[in-house]
């Protein structure tokens, strides 16, 4: 998988680093599945504050810290960027996200000017010096592939979002700007959708799927045009939210369509794959992409039609399922591969192979959980009795991957207390 890459131990971050991020992004999953189940069909309304609560746990508490962990340990491969002091660097990340997050999901219920304070400043002290040490690390890389320079754009574009959020934080507090609020809210969540989950996907994703699935390259142009282009809208966008609005149905339709375009192509490259071999983490990408383009038509679609309410959760569903789609494939090759790389590099001539740390049948359970959580939300916007069991499956399917990361982190741990490491200078001459 990273052979390739030239990856060693010392530019590889320790796999404490990773693991930790995933699990606390897996935990925030569960919490979701039973926010779900406690508020119902308001958890996805956008207008509803249970609505709000519920996507800043799917998008701080779950996205932000498997992003982070993906970063860590993909930018050595993709990027040539090594972290320095990764441990530390994670720690004073980690922390202040995970109770920044918790106070401002608090604040968001309760309209607490104080919580919003205290969730600003330690959202900001989590957010704010990693992004600028990994942008600064990638300035320093003389090549960039598009994969890298995407994600430094998703990078930059996390610390707009931030700006943005701390904007519409100070305008429900009072502090001026309350007549753009509406505006600002909408480029907000549009930043967040596509200039930076999307964005960070579709970067990560270049490179990934030809090299994970021996799929054919994406086209030049799309892979070269597509990540700025999503960062310039974007910004057109937060402008046009300020001095003229009604130029942002467009912008965002334009960035709807490039990602239905992108997920299209993705779709094309997974089919014609060259390794045929059965693969749950594919089936998890055809997921994620036939998600995004519903997703996407029916965006495209809102802008010439009115959107009937049940059509706006069906896109929340639809565009959730895109991204945790995607971080499920994501976590099931990254876990088992940095199982078996850290052990066995460290000399250890029982580590387990990949397939012992995560077995497929176990993926494949989980797929199935997937599909069956987002059956049951579709069928949920009109049988309103099946949402609490629509949050128990989505509950399951976090508590199954918190197993899963949290068993690779057991047999790691159990190795290296175990286990006997080659000795190379017990050979001699």
């Amino acid at each position: 998988m990273f052979q390739n890459s030239g990856l060693s131990l010392e530019q590889a971050p320790p796999i404490s680093v990773v693991f930790r991020f995933f699990l606390a992004g897996s935990l925030f999953g569960i919490f979701g599945g039973v926010w779900l189940m406690m508020n119902g069909g308001s958890a996805l309304d956008s207008s509803d504050s249970a609505g709000v609560v519920m996507t800043h746990i799917l998008t701080l508490g779950v996205m932000l810290p498997f992003m982070f962990g993906a970063l860590e340990q993909m930018l050595p491969v993709l990027g040539g960027v090594v972290i320095r002091e990764p441990v530390k660097t994670a720690i004073r990340t980690q922390y202040p996200m995970l109770v920044g997050t918790i106070v401002l999901l608090c604040a968001l219920r309760t309209s607490s000017p104080e919580a919003y304070l205290v969730a600003a400043i330690l959202l900001s002290l989590a957010i704010v010096p990693i992004s600028l040490k990994i942008l600064s690390s990638l300035l320093a890389v003389k090549s960039h592939s598009s994969s890298s320079r995407g994600m430094g754009l998703a990078l930059f574009n996390l610390l707009l979002l931030l700006f943005i959020a701390l904007r519409l934080l100070a305008a429900r507090n009072g502090l001026g700007g309350g007549e753009y609020y509406p505006e600002l809210k909408s480029a907000h969540i549009a930043f967040g959708l596509y200039g930076w989950i999307a964005l960070l996907i579709v970067s990560v994703s270049f490179q990934v799927i030809e090299m994970f699935y021996v799929a054919k390259a994406y086209p030049p142009a799309l892979s070269h045009y597509l990540p700025p282009s999503l960062v310039i809208l974007a910004i057109a966008n937060l402008i046009g939210a300020l001095h003229y609005p009604p130029l942002m149905p467009w912008l965002e339709g334009a960035m709807q369509l490039a990602l239905l375009i992108y997920a299209i192509y993705t779709l094309e490259r997974l089919y014609r794959r060259k390794r045929r071999a059965p693969d749950t983490t594919v089936r998890f990408w055809m997921l994620s992409m036939l998600s995004l383009s519903l997703s996407m038509l029916i965006s495209i679609a809102s802008k010439i039609f009115t959107p009937a309410p049940e059509l706006e959760i069906l896109n929340y569903i639809l565009y959730f399922s895109f991204a945790s789609g995607v971080l499920f494939a994501m976590t099931y090759k990254i876990v088992p591969f940095l199982t078996w790389f850290h052990l066995s590099s460290e000399g250890y001539l029982d580590a387990p192979m990949m397939h012992e740390v995560i077995s497929p049948a176990y993926g494949k359970y989980h797929l199935w959980i997937e599909l069956a959580t987002i059956l049951l939300a579709i069928l949920s916007i009109f049988v309103p009795a099946l949402w609490t069991l629509t949050g128990a499956s989505m509950a399951l399917s976090f508590i199954w991957l918190t197993i899963a990361v949290g068993g690779a982190w057991r047999k790691y741990l159990y190795t290296h207390r175990h286990s006997k490491r080659f000795d190379m200078g017990s050979f001699r001459l």
